[in-house]
């Protein structure tokens, strides 16, 4: 060692200074055949003992099975949801969308036990209604109107004119009252249907007709579309009756003794055949 070297230049000669050292360091350094280190005494690694393995191999298993249970938990939650959560969720979302106020209505269910099939087609053809009672105009009741509207029906039938109507309207007004009468004189005319009555010799119905005068018997003066068409079938062989007053034609008809009575009523019958026409 020379006497002028530092404590950093001493160990570098002695290095230099003993040749099978260095040969043997620089051996240990160079190239893959450098022969191992030898275990330093006192030094030991961190897994070089029994308890310390075990450990390691506990947390190993450890951080494994919270990757199955993470995996796991994964694909449960990817299986398919059960039927009654499904059907649950279906019947929220239904009973939210019933609130809408612009939801259209649903059609009505058919019954569980209709036909697949549709019925078959009915007839186009509406069923007649029955005709309802007239409303009494003029004055009238309700039973004096239904009188009327069987003369005017009568007329209809046999296509008189509507001042035909008026005339034999006019004419039951003056004679009955529009009312269906037996008669005192004849006891058998109680024996139909009838509205009151009179003792004008035999007269019956709405037209005092008489069985005495060829008019008709007494069962069949007492219905009141007999008694009418009777009067009809009378004023269609009064010559030129469309050109007379309804005074003259309905006396020409009835040969009364109160020949100018007939002309007062003339404006209700006409409102009335006009009502039922």
């Amino acid at each position: 060692m020379h006497p002028d070297d530092t404590d950093e230049q001493r160990p570098a000669r002695q290095h230099a200074a003993d040749p099978s050292t260095g040969a043997t360091s620089d051996e240990r350094r160079i190239g893959r055949h450098r022969a191992p280190e030898p275990p330093r005494r006192g030094v030991r690694t961190p897994f070089a003992s029994v308890p310390a393995r075990i450990a390691l191999a506990g947390g190993v298993t450890c951080c494994l099975g919270l990757i199955a249970f993470a995996g796991t938990h994964h694909v449960d939650r990817q299986r398919p949801r059960p039927v009654q959560e499904v059907l649950a969720d279906r019947a929220a979302d239904e009973q939210r969308a019933s609130r809408a106020r612009d939801r259209a209505a649903s059609p009505p269910a058919a019954p569980a036990s209709a036909s697949p099939h549709p019925p078959a087609a009915r007839s186009a053809s509406p069923t007649p209604r029955k005709p309802g009672r007239p409303r009494p105009v003029a004055g009238l009741t309700p039973v004096q109107m239904d009188n009327a509207k069987k003369i005017v029906d009568a007329g209809v039938d046999l296509g008189v004119p509507r001042r035909g109507m008026v005339v034999a309207v006019a004419t039951a007004m003056q004679e009955s009252d529009l009312h269906n009468l037996a008669s005192d004189v004849l006891p058998e005319s109680y024996d139909h249907p009838h509205q009151g009555s009179g003792s004008d010799h035999d007269s019956v119905g709405l037209f005092q007709q008489r069985p005495s005068s060829g008019w008709g018997t007494v069962a069949q003066l007492m219905r009141p579309d007999y008694a009418a068409r009777a009067f009809y079938a009378a004023l269609a062989k009064i010559p030129g009756w469309r050109e007379l007053s309804v005074t003259a034609a309905a006396q020409a008809v009835q040969i009364s003794a109160y020949p100018h009575a007939y002309a007062r009523h003339e404006q209700r019958a006409t409102t009335v055949v006009a009502a039922l026409t």
